[in-house]
């Protein structure tokens, strides 16, 4: 019975002990959830010195993908970081400074492989291979990609705090050429010669004069660029 006491007593200690800190905490200015986790998940940041292309960060509260970055070290005054970071929902590309150790947040973000199964009227339909759960994505958010999508192949979709936001489609794509003006002999000049064509997708690019129309090519959709012949 004694035990049983102590351990209720210092229950109640521990209790009243964290109100006090609470209440100290919120007397100084601060938020609840800058010392304790709503979420039971710790705060995530990086540095500028671990800025790289392709890190996903949250700025403004807003989330960015970092596009470039460039260390910057001035004969006076202190070093600081040139960086270029394109907006994951508006494409917009912004160019920011930071000092030299400053920090982001990473943004919650989440890649999922997702197979594209049919366009509709205002959008494009995506399953997950595993769990076979269906998404529709808007129009609107796959202007940037409609050009490389296709039914059937697997893409990356982005979710940010949940809501898929944007498609990023494979590097490379092999797609056929439906429409092209046949290469005319003899004409040829120095360096590479390129013709308008268009792909199965839609995608508007230029090949090299050789290649006629029903060829499958490897595409580039990163830079839109005809790599090779299949």
């Amino acid at each position: 019975m004694i035990k049983n006491k102590l351990d209720s007593c210092s229950k109640s200690v521990l209790y009243w002990a964290h109100l006090f800190i609470l209440f100290v905490v919120l007397k100084a200015g601060f938020k609840y959830n800058d010392f304790f986790s709503t979420t039971g998940e710790s705060m995530a940041y990086i540095s500028t010195n671990e800025f790289k292309g392709g890190i996903k960060v949250e700025m403004d509260g807003q989330p960015y993908n970092i596009v470039s970055n460039e260390f910057v070290k001035p004969g006076k005054g202190q070093a600081f970081n040139r960086v270029r970071l394109k907006h994951l929902i508006t494409g917009r590309v912004v160019e920011k400074t930071f000092k030299s150790g400053e920090k982001l947040d990473l943004a919650d973000i989440v890649e999922s492989k997702m197979r594209m199964l049919y366009k509709e009227s205002d959008g494009a339909v995506f399953m997950d291979d595993v769990s076979f759960e269906q998404i529709t994505i808007s129009t609107a958010q796959l202007a940037d990609v409609s050009q490389w999508l296709k039914e059937d192949l697997v893409y990356d979709v982005i979710f940010y705090k949940g809501i898929p936001i944007t498609v990023e489609p494979p590097t490379f794509l092999e797609l056929l050429i439906t429409e092209t003006s046949p290469g005319v002999r003899g004409d040829t000049s120095s360096g590479r010669v390129m013709k308008p064509a268009v792909l199965e997708t839609g995608a508007q690019i230029q090949v090299p004069i050789f290649v006629n129309q029903d060829e499958k090519i490897r595409v580039d959709t990163r830079t839109g660029e005809y790599v090779s012949r299949v």
